[in-house]
């Protein structure tokens, strides 16, 4: 008889053992899975982002350059920077163009309605140029804004998307994190429930012993 209960005793143990490998092995192999499917996840994120921002950049650096340019008309980054970029309007090709066609325009008219010599027409000469000036001087502070907005939102843009990807990554370790908790918690179950069968085959075969 005691041979018998050793048996089943034994079998027990061995069918709790083998029960309790299984169950690890499976866990572990999920686990193992989901871990590497939130990984690829985390990865595709990654290159999106890394994708947008290189998208975005140029209009990034074209925001970053005219706001430098804004900042120089208005004296922001010094006096010298200042005068530079007001010299830089003043010597272009499109101040002197206009400045030429607006004063042959004054002399034309002049000529033709025979003041030429008069003091309006050296007035309207020497008034013109400065007015001419300060115009394009408020022109390139306006253009200079919509590419500093246009730099504005692409900054927003990547921030948004930095945002997004920052919480979907957090999601994913989430999971990992879940998969491996997981994957302990079955194999203390596992463990947990081959020590019961090995104190019940214990108790079985003592009792049967004795």
């Amino acid at each position: 008889m005691s041979w018998v209960a050793a048996a089943v005793a034994g079998g027990t143990l061995v069918g709790g053992y083998m029960s309790s490998k299984s169950q690890k092995s499976a866990a572990n192999t999920a686990a193992e899975a989901q871990t590497e499917s939130a990984q690829l996840g985390i990865q595709e994120q990654q290159r999106q982002f890394d994708a947008i921002q290189k998208l975005l950049s140029p209009f990034v650096n074209a925001g970053t350059g005219a706001l430098g340019g804004q900042q120089d008309i208005l004296g922001l980054n010094g006096a010298g920077a200042q005068q530079g970029a007001i010299a830089g309007i003043q010597s272009s090709p499109q101040f002197t163009a206009l400045a030429q066609q607006g004063e042959d325009a004054i002399l034309a008219n002049a000529s033709a309605t025979g003041g030429l010599r008069g003091g309006n027409v050296q007035g309207a000469l020497g008034q013109f140029r400065p007015q001419l000036l300060a115009q394009l001087i408020d022109q390139q502070y306006s253009r200079l804004g919509g590419l500093t907005s246009l730099g504005q939102n692409a900054a927003a843009g990547v921030g948004n998307a930095g945002m997004a990807t920052g919480n979907n990554i957090t999601q994913l370790l989430g999971q990992q994190g879940a998969a491996q908790a997981g994957a302990a918690l079955s194999a203390g179950q596992a463990n947990s429930q081959f020590i019961n069968s090995a104190t019940n085959a214990f108790g079985s075969f003592i009792g049967k012993k004795f």
